[in-house]
């Protein structure tokens, strides 16, 4: 566990594999390397340069059951939990975990990595399967404190103000390129 008080724990149902394995994944990939995990009582965020405005920023938000089933979070925080994650270890982790099962269960534990003296977060991806299990850790950022949470918040608020339609971004070219690497979301942006 992270800590006594922060817990999360779900599992990812085959829906809310194949799209974050098919779709959303490969395509925040092209966006950046890294981007936040925001969990909440009701939903899962997949934000990009919200707080260091750093390029283009996006925010894909899942209704937690689009994606979970038996979805357990509790934190002192409000219930909200967010760290940073490496997208191509992720999609790596789903990749394995659909090959040998529908039932993959995330949950989120602290180890002592090899070589190490101190523990560290994962996001970890237990699969079951007839012949096997495998367990996968995904390293993760530190969880946010209660301040970096409130910015983060403050960010997600701040840009749900914008018209679903607006793309705020300085120049032309930015534009263009973003909208090539969104292309395989669908037809509507």
């Amino acid at each position: 566990r992270l800590s006594s008080s922060m817990k999360f724990k779900a599992f990812l149902t085959q829906n809310g594999m194949s799209l974050l394995e098919k779709r959303f994944i490969p395509a925040l990939q092209k966006m950046g390397k890294v981007c936040h995990v925001y969990l909440t009582r009701d939903h899962a965020f997949f934000l990009h340069n919200l707080l260091t405005n750093d390029g283009v920023q996006s925010i894909a938000e899942f209704k937690k059951e689009s994606l979970f089933s038996d979805y357990r979070i509790s934190s002192q925080t409000d219930d909200r939990i967010a760290f940073s994650l490496d997208l191509s270890l992720l999609l790596r982790a789903l990749r394995s975990a659909a090959g040998i099962s529908n039932h993959l269960q995330l949950k989120l534990v602290k180890k002592l990595p090899p070589n190490c003296t101190n523990s560290m977060p994962f996001l970890t991806f237990e699969t079951k399967g007839y012949a096997s299990a495998v367990i996968q850790d995904i390293p993760i950022s530190r969880p946010l404190s209660r301040a970096q949470l409130l910015e983060l918040q403050t960010a997600l608020d701040d840009a749900q103000d914008l018209p679903k339609t607006l793309v705020g971004v300085s120049e032309l070219e930015r534009l263009q390129s973003f909208v090539e690497r969104m292309k395989q979301l669908g037809d509507v942006m």
